[in-house]
Protein backbone atom coordinates (compact mmCIF):
# COMPACT_ATOMS: atom_id res chain seq x y z
CA UNK A 1 0.00 0.00 0.00
CA UNK A 2 2.87 2.37 0.77
CA UNK A 3 4.21 1.99 -2.77
CA UNK A 4 0.79 2.79 -4.29
CA UNK A 5 0.49 5.82 -2.05
CA UNK A 6 3.97 7.04 -3.01
CA UNK A 7 3.23 6.64 -6.74
CA UNK A 8 -0.09 8.47 -6.34
CA UNK A 9 1.50 11.35 -4.42
CA UNK A 10 4.23 11.64 -7.03
CA UNK A 11 1.65 11.82 -9.83
CA UNK A 12 -0.42 14.39 -7.92
CA UNK A 13 2.68 16.49 -7.33
CA UNK A 14 3.58 16.30 -11.05
CA UNK A 15 0.11 17.42 -12.14
CA UNK A 16 -1.04 19.60 -9.25
CA UNK A 17 -1.31 22.61 -11.57
CA UNK A 18 -4.39 20.96 -13.10
CA UNK A 19 -6.08 20.86 -9.71
CA UNK A 20 -5.12 24.47 -8.97
CA UNK A 21 -6.56 25.62 -12.30
CA UNK A 22 -9.83 23.75 -11.81
CA UNK A 23 -10.13 25.13 -8.29
CA UNK A 24 -9.59 28.68 -9.54
CA UNK A 25 -12.10 28.20 -12.35
CA UNK A 26 -14.88 27.08 -10.04
CA UNK A 27 -14.24 29.05 -6.86
CA UNK A 28 -13.53 32.76 -6.53
CA UNK A 29 -12.61 32.79 -2.84
CA UNK A 30 -9.13 31.49 -1.84
CA UNK A 31 -10.52 29.43 1.05
CA UNK A 32 -13.09 27.79 -1.22
CA UNK A 33 -10.35 27.10 -3.76
CA UNK A 34 -8.33 25.29 -1.07
CA UNK A 35 -11.41 23.30 -0.02
CA UNK A 36 -12.13 22.28 -3.60
CA UNK A 37 -8.45 21.40 -4.15
CA UNK A 38 -8.60 19.06 -1.15
CA UNK A 39 -11.90 17.57 -2.32
CA UNK A 40 -10.42 16.87 -5.77
CA UNK A 41 -7.34 15.19 -4.28
CA UNK A 42 -9.57 13.09 -2.02
CA UNK A 43 -11.75 12.02 -4.98
CA UNK A 44 -8.65 11.26 -7.05
CA UNK A 45 -7.34 9.04 -4.24
CA UNK A 46 -10.69 7.24 -3.95
CA UNK A 47 -10.82 6.72 -7.73
CA UNK A 48 -7.12 5.88 -8.15
CA UNK A 49 -7.66 2.10 -7.91
CA UNK A 50 -9.89 2.38 -11.01
CA UNK A 51 -7.14 4.06 -13.05
CA UNK A 52 -6.04 1.34 -15.48
CA UNK A 53 -3.51 3.34 -17.47
CA UNK A 54 -5.52 3.15 -20.71
CA UNK A 55 -5.08 6.92 -21.00
CA UNK A 56 -2.50 9.35 -19.68
CA UNK A 57 -2.79 10.02 -15.95
CA UNK A 58 -3.33 13.72 -16.66
CA UNK A 59 -6.30 12.97 -18.96
CA UNK A 60 -7.89 10.79 -16.30
CA UNK A 61 -7.12 13.46 -13.70
CA UNK A 62 -8.87 16.16 -15.79
CA UNK A 63 -12.03 14.09 -15.91
CA UNK A 64 -12.08 13.32 -12.18
CA UNK A 65 -11.19 16.91 -11.25
CA UNK A 66 -13.87 18.44 -13.47
CA UNK A 67 -16.52 15.98 -12.35
CA UNK A 68 -15.63 16.64 -8.72
CA UNK A 69 -15.77 20.41 -9.27
CA UNK A 70 -19.17 20.15 -10.96
CA UNK A 71 -20.62 18.03 -8.15
CA UNK A 72 -18.98 20.15 -5.45
CA UNK A 73 -20.30 23.33 -7.04
CA UNK A 74 -23.86 22.00 -7.22
CA UNK A 75 -23.98 19.95 -4.00
CA UNK A 76 -22.88 22.70 -1.67
CA UNK A 77 -24.95 25.35 -3.44
CA UNK A 78 -21.87 27.51 -3.78
CA UNK A 79 -23.45 29.89 -6.25
CA UNK A 80 -21.65 33.01 -7.34
CA UNK A 81 -23.12 36.36 -6.37
CA UNK A 82 -24.94 37.36 -9.53
CA UNK A 83 -24.30 41.08 -8.95
CA UNK A 84 -22.47 42.32 -12.04
CA UNK A 85 -18.80 42.90 -11.41
CA UNK A 86 -18.92 46.46 -12.68
CA UNK A 87 -21.17 47.39 -9.74
CA UNK A 88 -18.56 46.12 -7.30
CA UNK A 89 -15.37 47.23 -8.98
CA UNK A 90 -14.36 50.36 -10.81
CA UNK A 91 -13.63 49.73 -14.46
CA UNK A 92 -10.23 48.16 -14.63
CA UNK A 93 -7.79 49.65 -17.07
CA UNK A 94 -5.52 46.86 -18.19
CA UNK A 95 -2.40 48.33 -19.70
CA UNK A 96 0.68 46.79 -21.19
CA UNK A 97 2.69 47.21 -17.99
CA UNK A 98 0.55 44.78 -16.06
CA UNK A 99 1.99 41.37 -15.47
CA UNK A 100 0.79 38.15 -16.96
CA UNK A 101 -0.45 37.13 -13.49
CA UNK A 102 -2.69 40.19 -13.24
CA UNK A 103 -4.16 39.52 -16.68
CA UNK A 104 -4.73 35.90 -15.68
CA UNK A 105 -6.49 37.10 -12.51
CA UNK A 106 -8.84 39.19 -14.69
CA UNK A 107 -9.55 36.14 -16.82
CA UNK A 108 -10.36 34.03 -13.76
CA UNK A 109 -12.61 36.82 -12.46
CA UNK A 110 -14.50 36.88 -15.76
CA UNK A 111 -14.74 33.08 -15.80
CA UNK A 112 -16.56 33.25 -12.45
CA UNK A 113 -19.60 34.59 -14.34
CA UNK A 114 -19.83 31.42 -16.46
CA UNK A 115 -21.91 28.42 -15.46
CA UNK A 116 -20.24 25.18 -14.36
CA UNK A 117 -20.24 23.49 -17.78
CA UNK A 118 -18.96 26.64 -19.51
CA UNK A 119 -16.11 26.77 -16.99
CA UNK A 120 -15.19 23.20 -17.84
CA UNK A 121 -15.23 23.99 -21.56
CA UNK A 122 -12.97 27.03 -21.13
CA UNK A 123 -10.64 25.14 -18.80
CA UNK A 124 -10.17 22.30 -21.28
CA UNK A 125 -9.77 24.78 -24.15
CA UNK A 126 -7.07 26.65 -22.19
CA UNK A 127 -5.37 23.31 -21.62
CA UNK A 128 -5.08 23.00 -25.44
CA UNK A 129 -7.44 20.06 -25.59
CA UNK A 130 -8.90 19.27 -29.01
CA UNK A 131 -12.65 19.33 -29.61
CA UNK A 132 -12.55 15.54 -29.57
CA UNK A 133 -10.75 15.46 -26.20
CA UNK A 134 -13.13 18.06 -24.76
CA UNK A 135 -16.09 15.96 -25.92
CA UNK A 136 -14.62 12.82 -24.35
CA UNK A 137 -13.90 14.57 -21.06
CA UNK A 138 -17.40 16.03 -20.83
CA UNK A 139 -19.26 13.04 -22.25
CA UNK A 140 -20.80 14.94 -25.17
CA UNK A 141 -20.46 14.71 -28.95
CA UNK A 142 -17.58 16.44 -30.71
CA UNK A 143 -20.01 18.66 -32.67
CA UNK A 144 -21.76 19.63 -29.44
CA UNK A 145 -18.40 20.40 -27.81
CA UNK A 146 -17.42 22.64 -30.74
CA UNK A 147 -20.74 24.56 -30.69
CA UNK A 148 -20.80 24.94 -26.89
CA UNK A 149 -17.16 26.05 -26.83
CA UNK A 150 -17.71 28.71 -29.50
CA UNK A 151 -20.74 30.07 -27.66
CA UNK A 152 -18.85 30.05 -24.37
CA UNK A 153 -15.88 31.89 -25.87
CA UNK A 154 -18.24 34.55 -27.23
CA UNK A 155 -19.90 34.87 -23.83
CA UNK A 156 -16.53 35.16 -22.11
CA UNK A 157 -15.43 37.88 -24.56
CA UNK A 158 -18.63 39.77 -23.78
CA UNK A 159 -17.99 39.48 -20.03
CA UNK A 160 -14.41 40.67 -20.44
CA UNK A 161 -15.49 43.70 -22.47
CA UNK A 162 -18.42 44.47 -20.15
CA UNK A 163 -16.13 44.56 -17.13
CA UNK A 164 -13.37 46.56 -18.80
CA UNK A 165 -10.83 43.74 -18.65
CA UNK A 166 -9.87 43.95 -22.32
CA UNK A 167 -6.22 43.11 -22.77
Amino acid sequence: MKETEAIFLSLINQHKAIIHKVSKMYMDDAEQQRDLFQEIVMQLWKAYPTFKGNSKFSTWMYRVALNTALVYFKKDNRKIDKTPLDENIDVIDVNENESKEEKLAYLYKAVQELNAVEKALIFLFLENQSHKEIAENLGISEVNARVKLNRTKEKLQFIIKKNGYEF
